[in-house]
C-alpha cells in the first residue's frame, strides 16, 4: 500500500457560473522512499493540491490518506495534531518566525509538542549543519539571504521526522549547485525511512532530480 492515496480529488472554488476548478479527479499514489515532483505552470493547482494534502484545505470531492489513515475525516484540533506529527510543510513563502533566531525556528516544531530537550537541540544543530547554516543559528531570518531562509525552513519541516514531506518551490532561491544539494538532502532523509516527500516545482531540472513526476495544467493531471 501507498504511503499517500490521493484519490479522484477535486476543489471547487465558488458556486454557480463564477465557480473555479482548482483541481479536476487527480489521483496518484506515493510509496515510502519516493521524492514526486508535481510540475505545472502558474494557477495549474500545485500549490492547492499540497494545501489538501497537508489537510489545510477540504476537498470537493475524493480522498486522501497517509499511512492508511484518512486526513480529512477529523476535527480541526485532531488534524492540526496530525499535521505537527506526520507531516512536514514548507511554503514558498517561508512562513519563519521573524524575532527567532534559524535555531530557534528549528525547535519551534518540539515546543509546540511540549517537548524541547537535548535530543532536540542536538537535531536541531545538526540539521542546520547539514543544510550548509551550521554557523547561521543564531541568526534571524532578516540576517539572513533567502536561499538560507528557505533551508532553513526545510530543516524544520524535518525536525519531526514526518510521514511525508510536502515542499513548495524548495529551490526558487537557489543556483543549480545548491538546488541540486538541497534535492540530495531532501532524498537522502527520505531514503530508507518511512518517510515520503512531494515537491511543486516549476524548475524542469529539479524535478529530473525526483524519482517521479506528475505534471498539472488546469487542475488536471497530464502525461509527460
Amino acid at each position: 500500500m501507498a504511503l499517500l492515496e490521493v484519490s479522484g480529488v477535486s476543489k471547487t472554488f465558488g458556486s454557480g457560473h463564477t465557480a473555479v476548478t482548482a483541481l479536476d479527479d487527480v489521483s496518484f499514489g506515493l510509496e515510502k522512499g519516493r521524492l514526486l515532483a508535481v510540475l505545472g505552470p502558474s494557477g495549474s493547482g500545485k500549490t492547492t493540491l499540497l494545501s489538501i494534502i497537508a489537510g489545510l484545505l477540504e476537498p470537493s470531492r475524493g480522498r486522501i490518506s497517509i499511512g492508511g489513515s484518512p486526513i480529512h475525516l477529523r476535527s480541526a484540533r485532531e488534524a492540526a495534531a496530525f499535521r505537527r506529527t506526520h507531516v512536514g510543510l514548507v511554503f514558498q513563502d517561508y512562513h519563519l518566525i521573524p524575532y527567532l533566531s534559524a535555531l530557534e525556528n528549528l525547535l519551534l516544531v518540539p515546543h509546540l509538542s511540549g517537548r524541547v530537550g537535548h535530543e532536540d537541540r542536538e537535531r536541531a544543530s545538526g540539521l542546520l549543519s547539514e543544510f550548509g547554516l551550521g554557523e547561521r543559528g543564531r541568526h534571524t531570518p532578516a540576517m539572513l539571504s533567502g536561499g538560507e531562509r528557505q533551508r532553513v525552513a526545510i530543516a524544520r519541516a524535518l525536525m519531526n521526522e514526518p510521514a511525508i514531506m510536502l515542499v513548495d518551490e524548495p529551490t526558487a532561491h537557489l543556483d543549480t549547485d545548491r538546488g541540486r544539494q538541497v534535492i540530495e538532502l531532501l532524498r537522502s532523509h527520505i531514503r530508507g525511512r518511512d518517510m515520503t516527500c512531494v515537491m511543486v516545482t516549476h524548475d524542469v531540472r529539479m524535478a529530473g532530480e525526483a524519482d517521479e513526476t506528475l505534471r498539472l495544467v488546469d487542475g488536471r493531471v497530464v502525461l509527460a
